[in-house]
């Protein structure tokens, strides 16, 4: 099954989208400057874009921690993204009153994997008719998000895409059963592999969480191989230096080579009649 975002077909043999940006909206400078380039790259390699970037970030390990802007100075900056630069794009919604005012500028919302179970957030999502993606919860077995889709498509929307992120394993450690993307693609619907969350640590620094993005490469390359319909791919001009998920975020002039060895392994896989 393929879900359309706009004029992007996602699945059926279509060549892998690509959802990146910055964890969470800084400033508008950053953010801008990150879909600038993020356009140039996946334009020169011919792939699908959508941009992402969180306006809160409300699960973070500390009381401290920078969440963002907040739902309407985020959705602003998004918007003005989206006009200029005319790419669809992504948020997170968190309450179930979030979803009708993020539904007037996102073309994509997005369950984050610890609320993949709220039934309420879920109905909402699904009763806006916008496509949504929902990030399958580190505590879930893949077979386990068949629930979530019935709740889903109780709506009668069918714009869903199925994101696999990782599962807990010991403390403050991920991991990533390959299993996982065909269990879920059987469901019917897209599934996205979330790189730089999968190698996340969670809460792996006290206060906030870690993350070991040098092995996002290979890890990206592993599900081309696999036949995953996209990569969700978070992404900052100095990752050191960000304000969230720094340590498992892709520096952005890494990424034209991470993506050149996707559309080979992929054009690869057509030419064997194995995608």
């Amino acid at each position: 099954m393929t879900v359309a975002v706009n004029r992007i077909l996602v699945g059926g043999g279509n060549l892998p989208l690509i959802i990146a940006g910055p964890c969470v909206i800084e400033d508008t400078d950053v953010t801008r400057r990150t879909a600038v380039k993020l356009k140039e790259i996946c334009a020169d390699l011919g792939l699908p874009l959508i941009f992402k970037s969180s306006y809160d970030k409300a699960n973070r390990s500390s009381i401290g921690s920078f969440r963002g802007p907040g739902i309407r100075e985020g959705l602003r900056i998004l918007g003005d993204i989206r006009t200029e630069l005319d790419i669809p794009v992504l948020s997170d919604i968190h309450t179930a009153d979030e979803a009708a005012m993020a539904a007037e500028v996102l073309d994509v919302l997005q369950i984050p994997a610890f609320l993949c179970r709220q039934t309420d957030l879920i109905v909402a999502a699904a009763g806006t008719g916008k496509p949504v993606n929902i990030k399958k919860g580190q505590f879930l077995a893949p077979w386990d998000m068949r629930n979530t889709v019935d709740k889903f498509i109780s709506t009668g929307n069918r714009n869903l895409m199925l994101t696999e992120r990782g599962s807990s394993f010991g403390y403050n450690n991920l991991v990533v059963d390959f299993r996982s993307f065909p269990i879920m693609r059987a469901f019917g619907y897209p599934v996205i592999f979330d790189v730089t969350h999968s190698l996340q640590l969670p809460g792996g620094q006290g206060t906030c969480s870690g993350g070991q993005r040098e092995f996002a490469g290979p890890f990206m390359r592993a599900a081309a191989a696999a036949g995953v319909d996209g990569f969700f791919i978070e992404v900052h001009p100095e990752p050191d230096k960000a304000l969230c998920d720094g340590p498992n975020m892709v520096r952005l002039d890494d990424l034209p080579e991470m993506l050149e060895a996707v559309v080979a392994i992929v054009n690869a896989l057509k030419k064997e009649g194995k995608k």
